[in-house]
């Protein structure tokens, strides 16, 4: 068994697929690779594949991250026509180009899975919402934002990467963060953004990962956390969340139903409370303000 190496647990039918992060005696410190959990595990417990296995989990959530994906360009789509027929006074939709320009939040992603973070970042761009991505491990992310947020100066702040209920802890103490190998990573991370902005509808902060201590996440100052229900979160979820804050309208508060509902992992997954959307509208076209010289960062 080397570091790297893609595996399955026996113990659990194989369901799903992990890295081999480290290397511990008789133990190993594994990732997952569709899911932000964190394991330790016996070595004689692993078999190394040469693929990713489809599961039944592992299918259904790619089905639901499909299905989150499509939700969020119809939304796109639908906020556009809207937009358009408010401005023009109509309800009629033409080809003509929009007569507005777009000021969507901007999110500071801090990933603990560098492999994630580069999915994060790709569908970041997809949905055209304004990102800058830092792989941090858990432990140093509270020290990164330190630096980063007056540099960055985010509307939405992203904590995650891996998370998970501790072996001996598991059937007892779930309301102990030391119980969870790094929800109190994410708490310190979540206070010092707290710190920084300490207003829920000036800097949405979306926080958590597999398994991790949603009370406690949402008491630190987060508006949305994983995990309810302590169940796995798919890799994209606070991405999906993050996506929906940025592109709800300031003057309106995120749809947490819609949210929360359509999330891959669904409300046991992510939970959160009432907050502001950070997306604004201007006029006029921004080609007709670059003539007047006017750039995007002096808006």
């Amino acid at each position: 068994m080397n570091i790297g190496d893609l595996v399955v647990r026996r113990s659990y039918g194989g369901d799903i697929a992990f890295r081999v992060e480290d290397l511990r005696r008789e133990e190993a410190v594994i990732k997952g690779t569709e899911f932000r959990l964190l394991a330790d595990s016996p070595l004689d417990d692993l078999v190394r594949v040469p693929y990713a296995p489809v599961s039944e989990k592992t299918e259904k959530a790619n089905i639901r991250a499909n299905e989150s994906l499509s939700l969020l360009k119809r939304h796109r789509q639908e906020q556009t026509q809207r937009n358009q027929a408010t401005l023009s006074g109509s309800g009629e939709w033409g080809t003509a180009e929009p007569a507005y320009f777009e000021v969507p939040g901007k999110v500071l992603h801090l990933d603990g899975d560098p492999n994630y973070l580069k999915k994060s970042l790709n569908l970041y761009e997809q949905l055209r919402v304004p990102a800058d991505g830092h792989y941090v491990n858990e432990a140093g992310m509270a020290d990164a934002l330190y630096r980063l947020l007056p540099r960055v100066r985010p509307d939405i702040v992203v904590i995650t990467g891996h998370d998970g209920v501790l072996k001996h802890r598991q059937n007892h103490d779930l309301y102990s963060l030391n119980s969870y190998k790094n929800s109190q990573n994410f708490v310190r991370a979540i206070q010092v953004a707290r710190q920084f902005e300490r207003h829920y509808d000036q800097l949405t902060i979306i926080a958590g990962a597999c398994q991790s201590h949603f009370e406690a996440l949402l008491q630190a100052g987060a508006n949305f956390a994983s995990s309810p229900g302590r169940i796995l979160i798919h890799a994209l979820d606070p991405v999906y969340v993050a996506a929906k804050a940025s592109f709800t309208s300031v003057r309106d508060t995120i749809n947490m139903t819609d949210v929360l509902h359509n999330t891959i992992s669904g409300t046991q997954g992510v939970g959160g409370i009432e907050t502001r959307g950070s997306y604004r509208i201007g006029l006029p076209r921004l080609n007709d303000l670059t003539k007047l010289k006017v750039t995007p960062s002096a808006i």
